[in-house]
């Protein structure tokens, strides 16, 4: 079994921030696997799919982000599933908006959600798969990406995090929510190094 996890904040004021990429990838998922659920346990939302032969658990934390680690530590435990069978879905501000990378194991890179679930999982767990989906720094947004307003520059990360994103932005995350489904089966079928040669060459 598989427990793919996608991190956000609950709640209709979250819904479309960029800190909810993860929360916005699942919906995805849930629509192209036609996911039955939710199931409440573990203190998240759980959907339960089929892919290629595979039981999938999608998962929503209702924890808040700093704390998805109460939700994934305790799930994982009671499924008794390895660091192999996670895969989690986050924003990254370390990657240009809009861009999509994948990795297996690392540190949080001071992403309060993994840091949560580093924390929840302990040292042998940590080798989990990640897919990387990015929002950019606020810093540097009037260099990467010019259709961004320059004064969300001056916004510190954790504002920026916490900002919806713009329309024109969502029509074009759209099309990097299709690629996640492609590169998520392909590590459920264990094609992970498959997954990151096509993923990660992606400019």
């Amino acid at each position: 079994m598989k427990v793919v996890v996608g991190l956000g904040n609950p709640g209709p004021k979250y819904e479309t921030t960029r800190h909810n990429v993860g929360f916005l990838t699942i919906d995805r998922l849930i629509e192209r696997w036609k996911a039955q659920g939710p199931l409440q346990k573990s203190q998240g939302e759980i959907f339960q799919a089929s892919v290629h032969g595979e039981k999938v658990l999608l998962v929503k934390p209702q924890t808040f982000m700093n704390r998805s680690g109460q939700c994934v530590g305790p799930l994982l435990q009671f499924y008794h599933c390895e660091a192999n069978d996670l895969i989690v879905i986050h924003d990254e501000l370390d990657l240009n908006p809009l861009t999509l990378r994948l990795k297996t194991g690392g540190g949080a890179g001071g992403h309060n959600g993994l840091k949560s679930i580093d924390e929840s999982l302990g040292k042998n767990l940590n080798g989990y798969h990640r897919v990387r989906i990015g929002i950019g720094h606020p810093a540097r947004l009037s260099t990467a990406d010019t259709a961004t307003p320059r004064d969300w520059s001056r916004l510190s990360p954790a504002d920026y995090v916490l900002m919806p994103f713009l329309d024109d932005e969502l029509s074009r995350l759209d099309p990097i929510l299709d690629e996640v489904t492609v590169a998520i089966e392909e590590i459920i079928q264990g094609k992970m190094q498959t997954a990151m040669t096509r993923v990660n060459r992606q400019k």
